[in-house]
């Protein structure tokens, strides 16, 4: 694994693929488009609007809140979920991104990696939060009904 720092934000170039079996498969995954997940292994799939599977490995995107889609509190929340969720899918599969570790921690306390998706210096939280979709992260969930 490689790492580097900038801006006070660790970035990680690649993570173990722990539930893929060989060197060919991790390279395959790693180049398959991410699609919504489903029941089966999860690689490379987007569960909602700040979480995913990137190559095994299960990631909450750090820098922001999305709206619930499994467990919603509301009818609105549930919907606008589902377009954060289907927007965050278009900017990951729009070409190559970075995933920098938050600064403060590895991982939350669900097990998931914290990390912030960066494309060309921006980050792909920013994009949902200036489209409306999603929320900066403050340290807490906030209510979306």
């Amino acid at each position: 694994m490689k790492i580097g720092i900038a801006f006070g934000i660790v970035a990680i170039a690649a993570f173990p693929a722990t539930n893929i079996a060989s060197v060919a498969d991790r390279a395959k995954a790693a180049a398959a488009p991410y699609e919504r997940c489903g029941t089966g292994i999860r690689i490379n799939c987007i569960v909602d609007g700040d979480t995913l599977w990137s190559s095994g490995v299960k990631i909450r995107v750090a820098d922001i809140d999305t709206p619930e889609i499994s467990q919603p509190h509301c009818a609105a929340e549930k919907a606008l979920g589902e377009q954060a969720m289907v927007r965050l899918m278009e900017l990951v599969n729009a070409g190559r991104f970075d995933m920098l570790a938050w600064h403060s921690r590895d991982e939350d306390r669900n097990g998931r990696k914290l990390r912030i998706l960066v494309r060309d210096g921006r980050s792909l939280g920013d994009t949902l939060v200036s489209e409306g979709l999603a929320r900066r992260w403050t340290g807490r969930r906030q209510p979306w009904c």
